[in-house]
Order: C-alpha cells, then structure tokens, then sequence
C-alpha cells in the first residue's frame, strides 16, 4: 500500500529505457517518490549481460536497488524504502528525499480491447492504471514515444526523461562567436587600451556587453570581415581581446587549406592555438570541419612538431544494416569508419606540387604520423602530446564523451566534431548528446573552444542538398 505524506509529492513509474539509459534516475526525482513495476525488473534482469553500456547501466541499477533493499524488511519494502543516494553519489544527496516502491501485487486493472497482448509496455500501463485508483498524481515517465502515445490515449499522463538534457533546445547552445554592434568601438574608444605582445595586438575594453561574452569567444566585426577578435581575458566590466590571424588569405595556409568563410577562420584560430586544448566544431555536412581539423592536426605534427601524432577514432554505428565481423588488426578494422579521413587526405594531398616521388614520400610520413583507434578499447589509457580527433561526436553519451575527454594527458589536445543532426544512437537526441554537453558545460574554460560551422563549403549540390532534402 502506498502512503503519501504529502500531497503535493508525485509518483513517478519509471520505464526500464530510463534506467538504462542513466543508472542514477532513480535519485533524480527530488522530495518525489519513484515506482517500479515488477516487468522492468524483468527487463533489466534480461539485460545485465554483455560489454556494452546499456548492459553496464542495467548492473550498476541493479547494484543501486541491491544497497537500498539489503538491510530493509519484506514489511519496509512494501511501505516504500528510502532514496538516500550511496556514497558514490553524495552530490545527488540534497536532491533525492523520496521513497522507491516495488509493485508487490497483482493488478486488478483491465486494459482496453485496442490494447491487445501481454506486452511489456501493457502490462506497465495496466500497473499504472491500477496506481491511479491508490495516488491521485502518477506520473510514467519513459523514452518510448509508442509508450507515451498508449498512455495520451488512456488518459495516463506520461512525460519524457529530461534530467539528461543540457538544454531545453539546442539552439540555446552557444555558436562562438558574437557579432559586435556597428557602434561598437566609437562607443568603446573613449576608455580602449592597446598594446602588441609576441606580435599579437591586443585591447582591453570595458562595458556592459563584456557580462555576455566567454573567454574563448569570437567577436565579428559587421564592418570588416578580417578584423575579427577573439576574448582573451574577462575581469568585471573589463576584457582584452586578441585580434585573430586571418587564415582565408594565400600567404598564411594551414597545410595548403585556406579558411573559406568567416566561421571556418574561426575554426582554424583554434585549432592552431596551443592555448586551447580541447576544440569543438559542429555544423552540417560539408562545412569543412574533418579537413580543418586534420590539416591543423598535420601542420602542427609535421611542421611545428607541437604534437607527436594524430589519433582518430569514432564510435561504430552504421548508417545502414551491419556488414557483420571485419578481419584484421585494430586499425584495420577500423579503417572502413574512417572513410572522411582518407577523403580528406587525398584533398590535403593534392595541394602538394612536388614530384610524384615526394608526394609518395609525404603520403608515407603522414600515413605513420596518424592513429586510427577503436573507440572500445580507450578506457584506462592515457594520451600524451597528441592531437586527438573525436569525430561522429555527437553519437556519444555523456558518459562516453566524459571517459574520452579523460584520457587527455600533458600536452595533449582533443577536437570533437560532429553533426547534432545525424545522431544514430538509441535514445539520444540534440539536447541530450555527449557532444551538446561538453560544449555547455566547459563554455565557461578558458582553454576550451567551439565553432559552429554553418555554410556548406564541399560543392553546390551538397549545399543544395542539404536545404532542400
């Protein structure tokens, strides 16, 4: 039997997807009390087995429900046990003060002819149907959308898991850069400061728009395309800003590549920049970001040797049905994935005038200077003085993109690429990737940067293509 103690508390009955989808949901719910039909332990019973992450979410769940139910009695567990959060999870202490409740008997509740079927998904609706009698505010909250529909139709108010978003829509996720007002430096001059440092000219300014900007962020001036700045510093009122090097001119290339618009410039500033160890880029297909990225990656190797290679890798979800086992060695078999990396090879490639013999030659240096990594076994490494290349990002969880970033050891520095809409794995979405959370969430780093690439560079059907398809 439930009780409530207070009216305004919610019950909420968890879908098995959440649960498997972040293993702390259950202490995610606030003052509210949280509900699990027997069918979801079930579920997760069936699939704690295997090596992915799904599988290790369900046995961490069940490790969770393991510490929570061991020392409590079959009378306390039907009263409802206590949500104190275990020690791993202290941060989440203050957050969850509800009770967690098992269903402990059978539903009396009939479901509909229309809904036909002993199902998963029925007999969870039938147990929420049945809780509505008991509770006056139930709440199911899942990921399926069939689910939720099923629910809209019986009157079960149903809701989507939203403590994994970081944003509540992604076009609240920052682009990198602000476009100043025209005014702007008429208003500014009277108190400007300027000076030259390392052959960099630099400005310090102060006004109310300073509270808007980020360190690491791009401030494009309306009246002039090249003479855009970059935030260096931010104190109070007070910012210096950086002018950037304009990479859209012949003389000052990166590996042969000249920036084509204003935000690949961006780009280039920062993956040429030392003082940015972690870049993101993300923008539609064919805005350039693998080709800037590896160019600066190959510059910076081969030219200035700040780094001692590049690695690649990306997490394998194929766009279509599974080709099945690939032979080979772990490079080999990652070699299929990497198609955009050899594609943009043969593009930086074919800037080099030299004879066929030096191009050879090249062609083989670059070939022992770049890595390609399966994203399965990174866990426990750690890279030092690399440039590492995360592509496909936005098909990572934030756990996945969190262990990545992890990895990073000195001298390292990391770019994560990626289209927000192209995401192919199960259950994420644009407010919810790995690839959205990092880029909120270390905004505020001063070694951190990000560009969102917005015009269509590869050719006039790709940009075509990608408006009208």
């Amino acid at each position: 039997m439930i009780k409530k103690a207070d009216s305004e508390t919610r019950l909420f009955v968890l879908d098995t997807n959440i649960l498997m989808h972040d293993p702390t949901a259950l202490f995610r719910f606030q003052e509210h009390d949280v509900y699990l039909p027997m069918i979801v332990l079930e579920e997760l019973d069936r699939g704690k087995k295997g090596v992915s992450e799904i599988a290790r979410n369900v046995r961490q769940v069940s490790r969770f429900i393991d510490e929570l139910v061991e020392s409590s009695s079959l009378e306390q567990i039907k009263q409802g046990v206590s949500l104190t959060p275990p020690g791993t999870l202290s941060n989440l202490s203050d957050q969850s003060s509800g009770r967690l409740y098992f269903q402990t008997s059978t539903d009396s509740v009939k479901l509909p002819e229309s809904l036909p079927g002993n199902t998963a998904d029925n007999s969870i609706l039938a147990t929420v149907m049945a809780l509505q009698k008991q509770v006056k505010d139930v709440r199911l909250v899942t990921r399926d959308i069939n689910l939720r529909i099923k629910a809209s139709i019986l009157g079960i108010h149903s809701e989507d898991y939203r403590n994994d978003k970081v944003l509540d829509d992604v076009d609240l996720l920052q682009t990198g850069f602000t476009e100043l007002s025209a005014d702007f430096w008429e208003s500014h001059g009277k108190d400007l400061e300027s000076w030259q440092e390392e052959g960099h000219s630099l400005y310090r300014v102060q006004g109310e728009d300073v509270s808007e900007w980020l360190v690491g962020e791009f401030l494009a001036d309306p009246e002039e395309e090249n003479n855009d700045y970059i935030v260096r510093d931010i104190e109070g009122d007070s910012a210096v800003l950086e002018r950037i090097h304009n990479y859209s001119s012949e003389n000052n290339t990166v590996w042969g590549i000249q920036a084509r618009n204003r935000e690949q410039n961006y780009a280039l500033n920062l993956l040429m920049d030392p003082q940015f160890d972690f870049v993101t880029l993300l923008g539609p297909a064919g805005t350039g970001k693998t080709l800037l990225a590896l160019a600066a990656g190959l510059e910076q190797v081969l030219e200035h040797d700040i780094y001692s290679e590049i690695i690649m890798t990306r997490i394998t979800i194929p766009l279509g049905e599974d080709i099945g086992f690939l032979p080979g060695t772990e490079e080999e078999k990652m070699t299929p994935w990497m198609g955009a990396l050899m594609d943009n090879l043969e593009v930086l490639t074919m800037h080099d005038k030299s004879s066929q013999f030096e191009r050879e030659a090249t062609q083989e240096l670059i070939n022992h200077r770049i890595k390609i990594r399966s994203m399965n076994f990174m866990r426990g490494r750690t890279f030092m003085n690399r440039y590492l290349i995360i592509d496909e990002a936005q098909n990572l969880t934030s756990k996945q993109m969190k262990a990545l970033v992890t990895r990073a050891g000195p001298g390292t520095k990391i770019v994560c690429i990626g289209n927000l809409a192209q995401i192919d794995t199960l259950y994420l979405t644009e407010t919810s990737s790995g690839l959205t959370y990092v880029v909120d969430r270390l905004k505020s780093w001063a070694h951190s940067g990000h560009v969102t690439l917005q015009l269509g560079e590869r050719s006039r059907l790709s940009d075509y293509a990608i408006t009208a398809l």
